[in-house]
């Protein structure tokens, strides 16, 4: 059966696809849910299952390795309400002409949609006939789970370090394993080899008697050599890599994990030309792990899917990955907050998004983990931070600890954002305070309170949005989107957005929108300036760094002027796009790194 769909909502924040399954699996749409806050999966757990009359007992905080139970029962809980609403939507699909011709009306071209449009016109086509149809050829979502794999702090009993399958990603990964989902874990943040290790422990990640994975594993990766080395690592351990999810450094929503100016365009091409190295090497070494543990070897590699995300926003765009690059999914992320049948957003929170232009949009610097994170102004949780600086109570009262990874303070592990933390680090500032200026006192005190608590903001929009009770301390509001959010502005229907992202109609609001490539350059151009700028005393390997860098970005418009000029893709604004590649490359020209 093939997919219908070639598009998917890959994860945002804590929140915002929580329960994106759950709203638009029945549709065939695939989606991601974070398991990083077992707190958030459990409240959401007891939501539902009122919400669709399921049996529920709580699992407290202090039961046994209650963050892979809570996991486990809410994926579980998930599954069981997206098998019913895909079913339920079955049975009207099969016998209403209404429902079946809106959910026709979001396809792709296709010869499937075609064949539905046929029959939807003849008169004299039975029910049954469409039932068959339907069975055929549409199946739910999938159901997928994000991990973050550095986001893994040590837990402790009392004072003493619990075993390192209790540490909170490796808890995360155990509550996956143990559901009864058939999916895949997105890894993402970079290698984590304990993490890795870990999940050969797991039966449902290698290939059962009939040769099928029930559990896959999605990389999250911004270029190949990232691909080939996890992908190597974890073939040597038996477990193949199902797809590789290539992202944008900086042209996506939250963390902004930068390249060296390896630009999307020029390392979806390396993947397109590589594909089938990857395949053969990873399968070599698969192999070779299979006959070591004297299983039987597969005849030939698993499926390998390559998929691409950050910063999409035209149907054009959509299809040039698609067509060119060959992806086999294009990931639709930030726009989806403005589309609440998809995901879970207040509606304080999807105004503010509405409405921010360009400007509002940034890159700051208040991730506890010290990667700079896209945000946008305006939010609850920055009003209330700054607040409580104003009345020198600086930094989160830090109830979930999750992000409690730094250990200069406080050896089993601090939260950057806390106010233990923040406190500790403002009175040693404040010792050093005569031998600095007022400028450099009040800069050095904002790296240290600019950190927000993304546990509570980043998780706090389902509970508003579905009047869960907040306890402790306010937080507020704390969002990630891309970039490409400010292009957007107003909230629209999943139809709507199906439809702009296959062509049928636009979205897109008046403000002028650079072309995808264009837009990630400028972001790229940007962060070297500000990297030099911001280095006052730079050293060998940095200049080295910033070097490489900018040739990459050279090499990077080159690539785009000579795939671009043949295409018949973006006709219409193709003497824009070239204009803005010779801006940049002059930018880049009057860029003087030092040494």
């Amino acid at each position: 059966m093939s997919k219908l769909h070639n598009f998917h909502i890959p994860v945002m924040g804590l929140a915002y696809t929580i329960d994106s399954p759950i709203r638009v699996a029945q549709f065939g749409i695939d989606s991601v849910i974070s398991i990083v806050d077992d707190e958030l999966a459990e409240k959401m757990r007891a939501f539902y299952s009122r919400k669709f009359e399921f049996d529920y007992s709580e699992i407290s905080q202090n039961s046994f390795d209650c963050r892979a139970k809570r996991i486990t029962a809410y994926l579980n809980l998930v599954q069981n309400i997206v098998t019913r609403k895909f079913d339920d939507f079955c049975k009207e699909a099969g016998s209403n002409h209404k429902t079946l011709s809106q959910f026709v009306y979001m396809l792709p071209k296709s010869a499937i949609r075609q064949k539905f449009r046929q029959l939807l016109s003849d008169e004299n086509t039975c029910k049954e006939t469409f039932r068959q149809l339907i069975l055929e050829n549409l199946k739910p979502g999938a159901i997928d789970v994000n991990i973050m794999t550095k986001v893994d702090k040590t837990n402790y009993a009392k004072n003493t370090p619990l075993p390192i399958e209790f540490n909170d990603a490796h808890a995360a990964l155990r509550g996956f394993a143990n559901s009864n989902l058939q999916s895949s874990v997105v890894l993402s943040a970079g290698m984590n080899p304990s993490l890795y290790n870990y999940i050969t422990e797991f039966p449902d990640f290698f290939p059962d008697g009939s040769g099928q994975i029930r559990k896959k594993i999605i990389l999250k990766v911004s270029d190949f050599r990232s691909a080939m080395i996890q992908g190597s690592f974890l073939a040597k351990k038996g477990i193949w890599i199902s797809e590789y999810r290539i992202e944008s450094g900086l042209n996506c929503g939250g963390h902004a994990f930068a390249t060296e100016g390896l630009l999307l365009g020029p390392v979806l091409e390396e993947f397109r030309q590589r594909k089938s190295e990857l395949i053969a090497i990873g399968f070599d070494l698969l192999c070779r792990a299979f006959q070591q543990k004297e299983w039987p070897i597969p005849p030939q590699p698993f499926e390998l899917k390559i998929t691409a995300q950050g910063g999409i926003g035209t149907s054009e765009e959509h299809r040039f990955l698609i067509d060119y690059y060959q992806m086999d999914s294009v990931g639709w992320g930030s726009p989806f907050l403005l589309v609440p049948e998809a995901t879970s957003t207040d509606q304080q929170t999807r105004k503010l998004l509405a409405e921010a232009t360009e400007n509002d949009f940034y890159t700051s610097n208040i991730s506890p983990l010290g990667v700079p994170f896209n945000t946008v102004k305006g939010t609850t949780n920055e009003g209330l931070k700054q607040s409580r600086i104003s009345h020198n109570k600086a930094g989160s009262s830090c109830p979930k600890k999750l992000l409690a990874l730094n250990t200069a303070v406080d050896p089993k592990g601090i939260c950057t954002a806390s106010r233990k933390y923040q406190s500790v680090m403002i009175r040693e500032l404040e010792s050093k305070k005569s031998d600095l200026t007022t400028i450099q006192f009040q800069e050095m005190k904002q790296k240290i309170t600019d950190k927000a608590c993304l546990c509570v903001g980043l998780a706090n929009a389902s509970y508003l949005e579905n009047n869960i009770e907040i306890k402790g301390e306010a937080q507020g509001i704390v969002i990630c989107p891309g970039p490409n959010m400010a292009y957007f502005n107003r909230e629209v229907t999943l139809s709507e957005m199906l439809r702009h992202i296959y062509g049928y109609e636009s979205i897109l609001g008046k403000t002028s929108r650079p072309n995808v490539f264009v837009k990630e350059l400028g972001l790229y151009v940007g962060y070297l300036k500000k990297e030099i700028a911001s280095a006052d005393f730079p050293t060998a390997q940095q200049i080295k760094k910033w070097k490489n860098f900018k040739g990459n970005l050279e090499n990077g418009i080159a690539y785009y002027e000579e795939i671009l000029s043949p295409t018949a893709f973006f006709h219409n604004i193709k003497k824009d796009i070239f204009q803005a590649f010779r801006e940049y490359r002059n930018a880049l020209m009057i860029i003087e790194i030092p040494g």
